[in-house]
């Protein structure tokens, strides 16, 4: 397959543009607390679950886990409470984003400014929901950080989590690029299995919560992006 010249860099979120996992595993310990459940997720367990993509799914896995009779609870009433739970989770990480608690991982923004000023398009391709994005975002670039980007797709948009690539061809859908003339940027097994699903070379920068995963299949694995470029990436595309 030809590639093709450079046109877009699609970001995952949670563990990629930053190292949120702490934060939104201490706001799942809140969330617990405040409805008065005794779960205490702590960092090993938290690993593990990982490897289930999204929120409430996360949570509805470890509950199956904790109580195997839990298909026998209404299943409506079910779902209430894990929207709840993740009603909760989701306030107690934005006020840990708002109080300065999460910063963006070394290297991202000056990658980013520097595709936006040669001409590329940028487009985020998550499972986390808006709120979520919109936090952390916000305070990393400020109130117009919507402008940096042509393209979003999140929970909201792509119910179907990742390692689906749903996500990922939405996002190639909505900048109307092929998958050869785009990058991807992943942290952990099920974002690059989502992105390759879909065609797309990418770069994956682990953080602790995934160091341990399978990579294999990534056009690159870099500690993180602060010695990464335009010029790089280009050189990378084409060594591969």
């Amino acid at each position: 397959m030809t590639i093709g010249a450079l046109q877009a860099l699609i970001f995952d979120v949670d563990g990629t543009l930053a190292d949120t996992e702490s934060v939104h595993l201490a706001a799942f310990n809140q969330a617990f607390g405040e409805i008065g459940m005794d779960w205490v997720w702590d960092e090993a367990l938290y690993t593990e679950l990982l490897m289930v993509s999204g929120g409430k799914e996360r949570i509805l896995h470890y509950w199956k886990q904790v109580n195997p009779e839990i298909r026998q609870i209404d299943a409506q009433g079910l779902q209430d409470r894990i929207g709840r739970i993740h009603e909760l989770k989701t306030a107690a990480y934005e006020n840990a984003v708002n109080s300065g608690q999460v910063s963006l991982r070394p290297g991202v923004l000056k990658l980013m400014d520097e595709a936006l000023t040669a001409g590329l398009q940028l487009a985020i391709a998550t499972t986390t929901s808006p709120v979520n994005i919109a936090a952390l975002l916000r305070h990393a670039i400020g109130s117009d950080w919507r402008m940096n980007f042509s393209a979003i797709g999140d929970a909201s948009t792509a119910p179907i989590k990742k390692p689906h690539p749903q996500v990922y061809l939405q996002m190639l859908d909505a900048l109307q690029l092929s998958p050869n003339e785009c990058l991807a940027f992943e942290d952990s097994n099920n974002g690059l299995r989502a992105a390759m699903a879909a065609a797309l070379a990418t770069i994956v920068t682990p953080n602790r919560f995934t160091a341990h995963h399978d990579f294999s299949g990534a056009l690159k694995l870099v500690p993180d992006l602060s010695q990464v470029n335009l010029t790089q990436l280009r050189q990378w595309r084409m060594q591969n």
